[in-house]
């Protein structure tokens, strides 16, 4: 294999995830020779627009998810879950081990119930039918507690306490807030708002879990809905008593995780249980219900501002005091001021606790929910100060980006020649129409974690194999497409094989760094397989490998002008064929990437209903790997900001402590008829030549737009979400 140069070392900064959540830090690296991406124009597959290779097999039904798998003599498993936030419970187990069918029944021995959806008991049958008759067979005796389910209820005197210290969590500060308050002083305008966005559940369609393939023998197979297929192995080990090495964790197809996704988890951890105790595989994916209270959420937050500009444009002071909530543990937080540039600032932050289920990352962990608050300040004092809050933003962002994609945006959703540049509209007529802006930041970065094998047969047929998932981002697909430009080979030249433990090391996706870690890793080993497979052919043909060519299916050496098919050229391999392996190659990995968006809506003023009519995003990301699944990247953040701004919230009765909407039907989310006109663009004014991940940063301002707009259209500014018609009923009165 033709090795790659290692003249030196050199440090960059990588972004790893952890959890979901990026974390960046600084690694030494090779400063090496080898594969370059090279320039754009001479790409035959990447920077196009590629079909999914695996989109025939999704739209048919065929893909098999960790939900469809079926396997002999299995286990179907349920998980009883307190419906209280505070309790104590007594079980019947033998009622339920004496049920028809039941295989397994488990005892978390809960002796206190601390949280909304804690798991107590599990059992599994051999029908989901008989399970379900088996979890009511537990006849659960409930004896409720006190609790605090919302933030009044927490932080009110003498609360029930959640934490061990209380109910205050981490608290942060930076700056000083005396000097930020006198900056202040001469301001052409000055707003004090609070601001504050709701609970958000991840509304994976496959909810999780997992399929445990093990009969009490050595070895498990375990078919797993989650975002880190390698994280499988080890935890499934421990809990069926096995090495690590005797598990494979499979991850085929998974039906979204946003974050949520991660490890085993405790609907794992008593499959595997279940399983042992049954000597039967079992299958456990969570019910929706207890999708909602139980898998994790994105964490909400009340953030109190206070902030200044000048006549100019100029943003001065920035006091920001926030509140996080992210249940039993610690919340997602990212800092204000966000991406604008403040002259002074002072920002607080805490988390305040409650008795609800710990909050899990959601993509780009924090920046949504300071984008509402930052982005609503910036189009009041706009407002206040009678300023054009597109111009505001250009003269206030750092990165030379924004400059370029608010102008495309604005362009694009026609705000040259809209009336309310300065001012909003008024509440008059049937319906007002307004546009609003948002922009947002991310780091995509990749990091040393993957290694991938290419083989090339000698019957003309190569595949690309490394363990990752793929969560619907497009992976698969350039893992066959790298190697096959490499190549010189259609995309269906390639076979893409992933999904599975046996298969090379892959990080988790999490952070957008999906694309950043394997991507490099891909071009290295399909660059290593050609190098290879030249020096062979170079020899065989008496020529020199840097003679030899793959173009459009087939092998040239250009030194004699001798020009063979793929399948000749491979029929000259040895029996054994070709493999080479390629890892992560600093180079061809990028890290930031912006982006801005505009939506354009109208309110009507006499029923406070807002429809979206149409949303704009520009995003850039160094090389596009392929421009169709990008777009479609784009614009999935965009309607899942959508989403979030105008429908989604969890609620919980604060007396009963009753979930109220936890399931489909009740809890929210945009479908046809709410999403308007969806414009998904490529900043190609981003010329580096390096693979960055995108998908996050490109659901971060989309709601907060809708907000603006709709606050454009007739002031009728929402400071909470979502953004429903009697919020703004509510603003509206107070225009």
């Amino acid at each position: 294999m033709a090795n790659l140069q290692q003249p030196g070392k050199k440090k960059i900064k990588v972004t790893k995830n952890v959890d979901g959540h990026p974390v960046e830090e600084e690694i030494e690296v090779d400063d090496t020779g080898g594969p370059s991406w090279g320039p754009r124009a001479a790409h035959t597959l990447l920077n196009t627009e590629l079909p999914r290779v695996d989109g025939p097999v999704k739209v048919t039904g065929r893909a098999v998810y960790s939900q469809d798998v079926r396997l002999p003599g299995m286990l179907y498993a349920r998980v009883l879950v307190s419906p209280f936030p505070v309790a104590t419970v007594e079980l019947d187990l033998d009622a339920a081990r004496k049920s028809p069918g039941v295989g397994a029944v488990i005892d978390l021995e809960v002796k206190g119930v601390k949280w909304l959806g804690q798991p107590v008991a599990a059992v599994a049958a051999d029908t989901p039918e008989r399970a379900d008759d088996a979890l009511r067979a537990l006849a659960p005796k409930w004896k409720p507690g006190k609790w605090a389910v919302t933030r009044e209820q927490a932080l009110a005197a003498n609360a029930p306490q959640v934490g061990r210290k209380g109910n205050l969590g981490k608290e942060s500060s930076k700056g000083e807030r005396a000097e930020t308050e006198a900056a202040m002083q001469g301001a052409a305008a000055v707003v004090e708002a609070v601001y504050s966005v709701p609970v958000q559940h991840h509304v994976c369609l496959e909810t999780h879990g997992v399929t445990v393939d093990f009969s009490g023998g050595d070895s498990a197979k375990v078919y797993a809905s989650t975002q880190a297929t390698f994280s499988i192995p080890g935890d499934a080990a421990r809990e069926l008593g096995l090495k690590a090495s005797a598990v494979e964790g499979i991850v085929q197809y998974m039906g979204g995780g946003f974050g949520s996704k991660f490890g085993l988890g405790f609907e794992g951890q008593l499959a595997c249980q279940l399983s042992k105790q049954a000597g039967k595989p079992v299958h456990l994916l969570l019910t929706r219900p207890v999708e909602f209270t139980s898998g994790g959420n994105r964490s909400g937050v009340h953030v109190s501002m206070k902030g200044a500009i000048r006549a100019d444009g100029t943003l001065v002071a920035l006091v920001s005091e926030a509140e996080r909530f992210g249940g039993i543990g610690e919340a997602a937080r990212h800092p204000q001021p966000y991406i604008y540039e403040f002259e002074k600032s002072f920002a607080s932050s805490v988390s305040v606790l409650t008795h609800t289920d710990s909050s899990r990352a959601m993509r780009a962990p924090g920046h949504p929910q300071a984008s509402f608050a930052m982005e609503s300040l910036i189009d009041e004092l706009c407002a206040k100060a009678g300023l054009d809050p597109l111009e505001v933003r250009k003269k206030n962002l750092k990165h030379e980006a924004y400059q370029r994609q608010l102008t495309r945006v604005a362009q694009e959703i026609g705000w040259n020649a809209h009336p309310n540049k300065t001012a909003p509209g008024k509440p008059e007529g049937r319906w007002c129409t307004g546009i609003g802006f948002g922009v947002s930041v991310w780091g995509g970065g990749g990091h040393p974690e993957c290694e991938v094998e290419v083989r090339i047969e000698r019957d003309g047929s190569v595949s690309s194999a490394v363990g990752s998932q793929d969560l619907g981002t497009g992976v698969r697909t350039y893992v066959a497409s790298i190697v096959a430009e490499e190549l010189g080979l259609p995309l269906g030249g390639v076979e893409a094989r992933i999904g599975s433990s046996r298969l090379g090391q892959a990080n988790g996706s999490g952070g957008s760094t999906t694309t950043g870690s394997l991507a490099p890793a891909v071009k290295s080993a399909a660059w290593n397989a050609r190098t290879k497979f030249a020096e062979h052919l170079a020899q065989a043909l008496g020529s020199d490998p840097a003679q030899i060519r793959f173009a459009a299916g087939s092998v040239e050496d250009q030194k004699s002008g001798r020009k063979l098919s793929f399948a000749q050229a491979c029929a000259m391999l040895p029996q054994e064929g070709l493999t080479a392996k390629g890892e992560w190659v600093a180079e061809l990995a990028g890290n930031g990437i912006q982006g801005a968006q505009a939506a354009k809506v109208r309110v009507d003023p006499l029923t406070g209903k807002v429809e979206v009519l149409k949303l704009v995003c520009v995003q850039n990301c160094g090389l596009p790997i392929n421009r169709l699944t990008l777009r479609s990247q784009i614009a999935g953040g965009m309607v899942q900001a959508l989403s979030y701004g105008l429908l989604e919230e969890r609620v919980i009765d604060p007396d009963l402590g009753l979930a109220l909407n936890a399931n489909l039907e009740d809890y929210k989310v945009a479908g046809p008829l709410e999403i308007g006109e969806i414009v998904a663009l490529i900043d190609d004014e981003d010329t580096r030549e390096q693979a960055i991940g995108v998908a996050e940063a490109t659901v971060i301002p989309g709601h907060s737009a809708i907000a603006n707009a709709v606050f454009n259209a007739c002031g009728a500014r929402v400071r909470d979400m979502p953004l429903t018609p009697d919020k703004v009923l509510a603003a509206l009165g107070r225009v």
